[in-house]
């Protein structure tokens, strides 16, 4: 399925998507460091851990809403929440105030995407879907990657003007949703909905009945389990190649070296991930688009572990990168076949709750995976490597039984 032939729907959202991540991280991955620099570590440490638990609900609640009112309306929310949010931001003079607009940038952000993703499925056929969604995965990766180098300049010497430019792209966008986007939930989806009475009661009995799925609930719990190790990548690996990598020639010619240690060599670790997955979603997705779901998901958490592992065994950094490619691959082969099992998987009229409740894999894994930290002080390199390796193993068998019991739940 070429992007020419894609709903008008679907290229609005490419490209609005690409141009607001791309802004979103031009500020957000320096905000841990303002924080500290205006509150202090300790309190900075506190304050951050909020946010995610905020996402959570609020993923689970944009998913009930876009399966009750709409796709459009939730995504419509989400932007006239964050414009407010940034221009809040943007003019604020207390740094309390700072703080409470990057929250509520951060909750119009979760409310976001489980329509977003609901609405690709929506729109895309079963064999189609890994491709959509891959490319999606590339336009955010593209803005991950130029976001932080743009970043690391505006945030630092023009921060109000970038912060009025993301208001400015975020109103813009609304706009080109009012005008531009149609809704995809199906008619008859919305007319059912709407005699249900709208409250916290009922959406929590709503995702009740979605988490006494067996098959789902195993699912997420494979999926945190696979976050816990990919969150590692600025975690435990960040500490590791800060404490152990000591400078090394990345380059020489004669008597001339670049040389690389400890932080920057994790920046070209980190670079050479957004590069390889900028680079590679979309070949990566087309070569393997005739594997299984459960093959991919399967082979992608034994990738993965194995490419965490092995770095315990060199500081060199040409084997670091090796690693890097290897856990990569595991990282390209994951992404889009998770995000097409959901959209087959759950049934059409709570299409956007499941896609809310998948979100919970990684809130859940981002708010465990600290804890290799504290493990380190107790264990070698090799140890705290291990334990993910064995934590992706037992993602790659949940994923085995997951699969036996789809066939046999289908016949039931």
């Amino acid at each position: 399925m070429h992007w020419r032939s894609w709903d008008l729907n679907l290229k609005v959202r490419l490209f609005g998507e690409l141009i607001t991540h791309t802004f979103f991280w031009m500020y957000f991955p320096f905000m841990a460091l303002y924080f500290s620099d205006t509150f202090g570590k300790d309190v900075a440490g506190l304050l951050l851990m909020v946010p995610p638990l905020l996402g959570m609900l609020s993923n689970l609640f944009g998913g009930y809403l876009s399966d009750k009112v709409g796709r459009r309306f939730t995504m419509l929310l989400s932007l006239s929440m964050s414009t407010v949010m940034f221009a809040i931001f943007a003019f604020s003079t207390s740094p309390l105030m700072d703080y409470f607009a990057f929250i509520g940038i951060g909750i119009a952000g979760a409310l976001y995407w489980p329509a977003s993703s609901a609405m690709v499925a929506d729109l895309t056929t079963e064999e189609d879907r890994r491709m959509v969604f891959a490319t999606f995965y590339t336009a955010m990766n593209i803005g991950v990657v130029a976001g932080p180098v743009l970043g690391s300049f505006f945030f630092v010497h023009y921060r109000f003007e970038l912060l009025l430019v993301c208001t400015i792209i975020e109103f813009l966008y609304l706009f080109a949703i009012f005008f531009l986007i149609k809704e995809t939930l199906p008619e008859e989806v919305r007319r059912e909905k709407a005699k249900e009475r709208f409250s916290l009661t009922q959406q929590f009995k709503s995702y009740s009945v979605i988490f006494r799925d067996k098959v789902f609930a195993l699912y997420i719990l494979a999926g945190i389990l696979v976050a816990i190790g990919f969150m590692q990548l600025d975690i435990y690996m960040a500490l590791y190649v800060k404490e152990h990598v000591m400078s090394q020639p990345l380059f020489s010619w004669g008597d001339w070296s670049f040389s690389i240690g400890g932080t920057s060599a994790f920046g070209w670790l980190m670079g050479l991930n957004g590069l390889l997955v900028v680079l590679f979603t979309l070949p990566v997705t087309q070569w393997f688009q005739h594997w299984s779901d459960r093959n991919s998901l399967v082979v992608s958490s034994v990738l993965y572990g194995f490419g965490m592992f092995l770095m315990a065994f060199t500081t060199n950094i040409w084997f670091l990168f090796g690693c890097m490619a290897i856990l990569t691959l595991g990282e390209l082969i994951r992404t889009p076949v998770a995000q097409s099992f959901i959209s087959k998987y759950s049934p059409e009229d709570a299409r956007g709750q499941y896609m809310g409740a998948s979100s919970l894999q990684f809130s859940i894994g981002r708010f465990i995976a600290p804890m290799t930290i504290g493990l380190s002080q107790w264990l070698s390199p090799l140890g705290v490597f291990g334990i993910i390796l064995g934590i992706s193993l037992l993602s790659a068998y949940l994923y085995i039984i997951l699969f036996r019991m789809i066939p046999a739940q289908q016949e039931g």
